[in-house]
């Protein structure tokens, strides 16, 4: 394991480094830079940019560099200094303004991730048991429903329930009068009102597709003949659903870390731009579509790293969880 452990990381480092690379010239084939979306902004508002001031900002900016002197300055400073550089559109240090969104991204996206495996485990689990019965075939319509009604619809559809019979104020996680107040029991206790709201739309959709997941995978452990040799045995019949079938079917959910962790720090970009949320989706959004080529660089590089990191974390536990699995 140890040896499987080691090898991994080893790998890890020419992989981040390809990864880099690649996301810092995708970020740079869209014509033109962050200078000349800024300059068209400017020029469709009436202002006209002279032509030693774009010099000047072109200069200030490094954008005259090499795209492969660009590069190295970027990963340099990452690697050397914890720098992820410069923020043009926000005037602000890229990790500064990742950090400020952090928190709220992490709790939205683990609060909707425990919503979704408590809600999905046991509704699969006794879909399984009961097949084709009443209660599986609404189980089974839910589950199509929410896979295939988008998180943005939910989000304007609850926005307008919550403003309209629970009197929340419409979008944000906390309301206007406690939007700048200090940390206190009042403020949490508004940001839990506000909280559901997302974690019912963004977990809807995962919860849909993991019931079904679950559902299968019980189902066939069900009909493996191990199970009819602990049932012949007298095993209680609870006790060997969870002991045997439901722990194999774990695997999908523990298999999903990989995509879990970058999930968490990206967000749902649509549904936080719809809900207004302080989170980091619609950041990256904004630093895509005004290529910030440094704000969305970091962005990438930081989904990349926690991919390759949840895809150890999945392989490690699903060995431990799993004993058919070996990592020799």
């Amino acid at each position: 394991m140890w040896r499987f452990i080691l090898r991994r990381l080893m790998w890890m480092i020419p992989t981040l480094v390809i990864i880099s690379i690649i996301s810092f010239i995708i970020i740079q084939l869209p014509p033109g830079d962050y200078l000349a979306s800024y300059i068209a902004r400017l020029e469709s508002r009436g202002s006209n940019v002279d032509q030693a001031t774009i010099d000047s900002l072109r200069m200030r900016y490094g954008l005259d560099d090499p795209l492969i002197v660009q590069y190295f300055k970027w990963l340099g400073n990452i690697l050397l200094h914890g720098n992820f550089g410069y923020s043009f559109e926000w005037r602000l240090p890229v990790s500064q303004l990742i950090l400020e969104r952090l928190p709220m991204t992490f709790l939205v996206a683990t609060a909707s991730l425990l919503f979704a495996w408590s809600v999905a485990l046991p509704i699969g689990i006794f879909s399984a048991v009961k097949q084709y019965s009443l209660a599986d075939y609404f189980f089974t319509v839910l589950g199509f429903l929410g896979l295939g009604i988008p998180n943005f619809m939910l989000a304007l559809v609850f926005l307008y329930l919550s403003n309209r019979y629970f009197g929340l104020s419409v979008g944000g996680l906390f309301s206007p009068a406690y939007l700048n107040a200090p940390w206190g029991i009042h403020k949490i206790l508004d940001l839990l009102s506000h909280l559901w709201i997302p974690v019912i739309i963004i977990g809807t959709a995962g919860t849909a597709g993991l019931i079904r997941i679950t559902r299968a995978n019980v189902l066939d452990e069900l009909r493996k003949p191990y199970v009819e040799t602990a049932r012949a045995k007298g095993l209680h019949p609870m006790l060997l659903i969870l002991k045997y079938p439901v722990r194999i079917a774990l695997n999908p959910f523990i298999s999903s870390i990989g995509f879990i962790l970058p999930g968490m720090i990206s967000g749902e970009v649509i549904v936080s731009i719809v809900l207004n949320l302080p989170t980091t989706g619609p950041l990256l959004y904004s630093a895509l579509l005004s290529q910030d080529t440094y704000l969305a660089g970091a962005f990438v590089l930081m989904l990349a790293v926690l991919t390759v990191i949840g895809v150890l974390i999945s392989d490690i536990l699903l060995a431990w969880l799993d004993p058919r699995i070996r990592l020799s």
